[in-house]
């Protein structure tokens, strides 16, 4: 089976590679059906929306409607194909979609707004959903501006949250059993929750100013890409202790996807995804760049 990149971010469109571009505005995100030939893409604006795209063929608009919300900047689709999730960032709101057995959006959307704040005045004046996460029958969502990370039932029932220190400011996170992992974009960190366990480690070894982005599980290591040091950062998944750090291939890495034993870094600001080996789990650059303007996602697919 040939394997293929949907690269989505800032520029004219989805550039999907050996297909061409799709023009969407600001299509910051994106997410496949775990079933169906279906993509689902987030403009990134301030009356947000998600479009439903068929991808046999090349992409095609299959249904458009608003995520209900400010500036979403991540989908996830549950694992049953039934339930999709966008986080919109400008106001926190986090809106659920019933999708029908072609995959596209059925019933009125399902709206949940939060309230709160953290001790950055400029980043935590009020909530800020970054990502979704469905995980043992729950809808997980990192709010960078509350310092949590917020827990609904699949229907949107509201749960307990998973409160972090203050300042942490969570975006990416990822879940391997019962251990929890987050980089804290604010405050640099990788956090570690297990039960009554916390581990927090610095996300790089560089000096200077560092604003993690994406975090990823593999294996028996933690992925996490740095903003700033321009980095990709490797640690043990058991501890968090350090493996290596590696330059990202470019300016500002806001996303990357494990694909096998290749690594794809979305480095934003230098309008290129870079292409790296992964040689025992430590990413070794190939050199080869996919050129491609304000990228801010990399999703891995089969074609």
């Amino acid at each position: 089976m040939k394997r293929h990149l949907y690269i989505g971010g800032y520029g004219p469109g989805i550039l999907s590679t050996g297909e061409g571009l799709t023009r969407l505005a600001s299509p910051s995100f994106l997410a496949l059906h775990p079933s169906l030939p279906v993509l689902y893409a987030v403009g990134e604006l301030a009356q947000g929306w998600i479009t439903a795209y068929g991808t046999e063929g090349g992409l095609s608009p299959w249904d458009e409607r608003s995520t209900e919300g400010d500036s979403p900047c991540h989908v996830a689709v549950h694992p049953s194909g039934e339930l999709l999730a966008v986080a919109n960032y400008g106001d926190g709101v986090v809106s659920l979609h019933r999708l029908d057995g072609r995959g596209v959006f059925a019933g009125d959307p399902i709206v949940l707004r939060h309230r709160g704040s953290g001790p950055d005045p400029d980043r935590q004046a009020g909530p800020h959903a970054h990502q979704c996460v469905f995980h043992d029958g729950l809808l997980h969502v990192s709010d960078l501006g509350t310092d949590e990370i917020r827990r609904y039932t699949a229907g949107g029932g509201p749960l307990e949250p998973i409160r972090l220190p203050p300042g942490t400011g969570p975006r990416h996170f990822a879940f391997a059993g019962s251990r929890l992992y987050v980089a804290g974009e604010l405050d640099g960190t990788v956090t570690l929750l297990e039960g009554e366990r916390v581990t927090r480690v610095p996300a790089s070894a560089a000096p200077g100013p560092n604003a993690p982005s994406h975090l990823e599980l593999a294996g028996d290591f933690v992925y996490v890409a740095n903003r700033g040091p321009d980095t990709i950062a490797v640690l043990r998944a058991a501890d968090l202790s350090p493996v290596a750090e590696v330059p990202s291939g470019g300016d500002w890495p806001r996303h990357f996807a494990i694909d096998g034993d290749r690594l794809y870094v979305a480095d934003q600001r230098s309008g290129g995804v870079a292409v790296f080996a992964l040689r025992d789990g430590v990413p070794a650059a190939t050199g080869e760049v996919i050129e491609v303007e304000s990228p801010s996602c990399v999703l891995p697919a089969q074609s």
